[in-house]
């Protein structure tokens, strides 16, 4: 990439120009002075990352020697998966004597080119970036402004630095657990269509129900969401068809909660009347009774990861591309609807490692 001091700097009327408004409405999507329409800001900042424009004041504030400052956007930064992984990542560079700024992308593609841009005014010297279905627009405006950008929690097929959990084989291998319990109805409650790891998980999920001789059936398959109230209402929905599945299949943990809620709910027991797994642990799934069956992400050497990917890209730009794939756990407990003494040979398959 090359930095942006080998450009000339880019003039906030070429924006306007691109953009098809004033001066001034640029002016306000980019220092928020006055809310625009929102296709106004969509078609401002798709013509900032083309252009690779940054501000006046930020051009003249930049310093060569950077400021050891690591950008980090995700979406959810409540979502106890991500604080985990926030916490592993500041640790490391911290170590490393950089800080880390954090920004919300609310996995959309306008929120997300908003927090990039957001990053980058603020001249920090790399960003990770858990991606949203289309995060081509932020990814080349951190490359208009020779920003190196590392990938994290969701592949790509972006030309960029990441690193990511197996999403597809550990969901079969949900589904091979409860398969192997004599389940033949399992359902699958699936998260925020477009994102990589939700089609991963419903490629595994089909997967699954392949190397069980199961027949895949729309019915079972509800989109949940990602968030709590999405998932009860897919439960809902699944427990009123009249052929309600037996086995079910959560793809993140804060649908999971929305389904444990949902279940007490309706007074659906879990295991009794319907077996639980899902991906995600929680610190305290242990705790839950039952216990949650699930696939834990590794989320201590991913964090580590891909703060090393940013460090070592920083020191040394001219690296091969780097795409790393960590292996997740299989947490066998309870709600699955067998004992955690008994033999699983999906518990032996899956430890924490790099594929």
């Amino acid at each position: 990439m090359a930095g942006s001091g080998s450009r000339r700097p880019v003039a906030m009327a070429q924006v306007a120009r691109l953009a098809g408004v004033s001066v001034s409405t640029v002016s306000h999507v980019v220092n928020r002075t006055r809310a625009v329409a929102p296709e106004t800001e969509r078609a401002v900042l798709a013509a900032i990352a083309e252009t690779g424009y940054v501000p006046d004041s930020v051009v003249r504030s930049m310093r060569t020697s950077g400021t050891r400052t690591v950008g980090l956007a995700v979406s959810a930064m409540s979502n106890m998966y991500f604080g985990d992984l926030v916490h592993n990542i500041e640790r490391t560079l911290a170590h490393a004597g950089y800080s880390l700024l954090l920004v919300d992308t609310h996995d959309n593609v306008v929120d997300e080119l908003r927090a990039v841009a957001d990053l980058l005014t603020r001249r920090v010297d790399a960003i990770l970036l858990a991606p949203s279905a289309d995060p081509s627009g932020a990814l080349n405006h951190a490359e208009q402004q020779g920003v190196p950008v590392v990938l994290i929690d969701r592949a790509s097929n972006a030309d960029v630095d990441q690193v990511s959990a197996e999403s597809i084989d550990s969901t079969a291998t949900l589904v091979d657990h409860v398969a192997g319990l004599g389940h033949t109805r399992i359902a699958m409650i699936s998260g925020l269509p477009g994102l990589s790891t939700t089609e991963d998980r419903i490629t595994g999920y089909k997967e699954g129900l392949r190397r069980n001789d199961l027949p895949f059936r729309k019915e079972l398959l509800v989109a949940g969401g990602s968030t709590e109230e999405g998932a009860k209402a897919a439960f809902t929905a699944l427990m009123e068809s009249p052929d309600r599945p037996t086995a079910l299949v959560v793809a993140n943990n804060l649908m999971t909660l929305g389904v444990m809620r949902a279940a007490r709910d309706a007074g659906v027991a879990v295991p009794g009347d319907l077996a639980l797994v899902g991906f995600d642990d929680f610190p305290w799934a242990d705790l839950f009774h039952p216990g949650l069956t699930v696939i834990a992400q590794p989320t201590e050497a991913m964090g580590r990861e891909a703060a090393t990917m940013v460090l070592t890209r920083l020191e040394d730009p001219s690296l091969p591309v780097r795409k790393v794939v960590l292996r997740p756990t299989f947490m066998h407990r309870e709600s699955c609807g067998c004992s955690t003494t008994e033999p699983d040979a999906a518990r032996s398959s899956y430890a924490a490692g790099r594929r």
